[in-house]
């Protein structure tokens, strides 16, 4: 036993650059689950300031000095974010609002429209489990508005929680783009000098979360603005607040698409019952998704390491779970390090004893 766990670590941790790389993972997984909530508002600096770092490098090279381009970059961003607050943020609200306003009508509607069933399918449904199903639907949104109540008695935290970030973000973001060689050169001096193999997963890995984040937030605003296109051209209530679901959704491979089609169906199956409309939505809706998985993710993620999507899967469910909304958001960038590193770890291959 002893024997072979000897061997195992002489093949795999016998090069001192592997033994370095494996205390810096082990360090900086032990800090981000411990530390992650306190430390959200830099991570949140740190996804804005890749996002725009790309605009930064492609104003420098149209020959303009770098804190003219940090400049107009970061008023930019100051100008999109004061036009969230002021116009998106209310209607979201309203919306909200109203929607929460109007779910005893719709648990109503939906039960006439369940109880149809039985008529219309009586060897399918049967009247026994159209009340099962009301029965568990409204203890859901019992637990639903005990929630709400919960969540607006603790409000007083969640403001100054969203104050904290509406201030310490964009000085963040501000000082991530301006200062970034200069936060590069000290990370750096706290490094091997030795450190070939380090670099190379940190090219690799660099490579990969920009284009992931980059390209992850232009889907998110493709899936959210055209979803709400066609949602108002319908006529759909709550148009915006169901876009936004829908373009947050594509975070989470898989899992959100299925999740977010529950409430799109729901609302438009209230709105409009069995009619020609509400195929038509669901129809424009299947026809969106469709083309975000198979147009617009091949284009946008085609430099990014191809994953299994059991192993996407799995990568949500762990780092979601122990890291939260950060967690499934970094959940791809992380299998992919994980890959990253397997793929790059050096090891010596065991000795085979000559046949007699």
């Amino acid at each position: 036993m002893f024997k072979v766990l000897r061997d195992w670590i002489q093949r795999y941790f016998s090069d001192e650059e592997a033994v370095v790389l494996a205390v810096l993972l082990f360090l900086g997984f032990t800090a981000v689950l411990t530390l992650g909530g306190m430390l959200a508002p830099v991570l949140a600096g740190m996804v804005l300031a890749y996002l725009m770092q790309g605009l930064v490098t492609t104003l420098e090279r149209m020959r303009l000095p770098g804190s003219l381009a940090v400049g107009m970059v970061f008023a930019l961003f100051m100008g999109l974010l004061v036009v969230f607050l002021v116009v998106i943020v209310p209607l979201l609200w309203h919306q909200l609002v109203t929607l929460f306003n109007e779910l005893p009508g719709m648990l109503a509607k939906w039960q006439s429209l369940l109880l149809l069933l039985p008529e219309r399918y009586p060897h399918l449904v049967s009247d026994e489990q159209v009340l099962q199903t009301i029965e568990v639907v409204r203890g859901e949104i019992g637990k639903f508005g005990q929630w709400a109540l919960t969540f607006s008695l603790s409000s007083l935290p969640l403001l100054v929680n969203i104050m904290i970030y509406l201030v310490l973000v964009p000085i963040l973001v501000f000082f991530f783009l301006k200062d970034r060689e200069m936060i590069g050169r000290w990370v750096r001096g706290y490094l091997p000098r030795e450190r070939a193999l380090i670099t190379r997963v940190a090219q690799e890995m660099n490579r990969q979360i920009a284009n992931y984040i980059r390209g992850k937030v232009i889907e998110i605003f493709i899936c959210g603005g055209v979803t709400y296109i066609g949602f108002v051209a319908l006529g759909l209530n709550y148009a915006a607040l169901l876009a936004l679901l829908v373009g947050i959704s594509v975070v989470v491979p898989y899992v959100g698409t299925v999740v977010v089609t529950v409430p799109v169906a729901l609302i438009a199956l209230f709105q409009w019952g069995w009619s020609d409309q509400f195929i038509y939505l669901m129809a424009v809706y299947g026809i969106i998704q469709t083309l975000d998985g198979n147009v617009l993710v091949p284009l946008l993620f085609s430099e990014a390491v191809n994953l299994h999507p059991v192993a996407i899967i799995c990568a949500v469910l762990l780092f979601g779970g122990l890291w939260g909304f950060w967690g499934v958001f970094f959940a791809i960038p992380l299998a992919t390090l994980f890959k990253a590193v397997l793929d790059a770890w050096p090891s010596k291959e065991p000795v085979v004893a000559p046949l007699l």
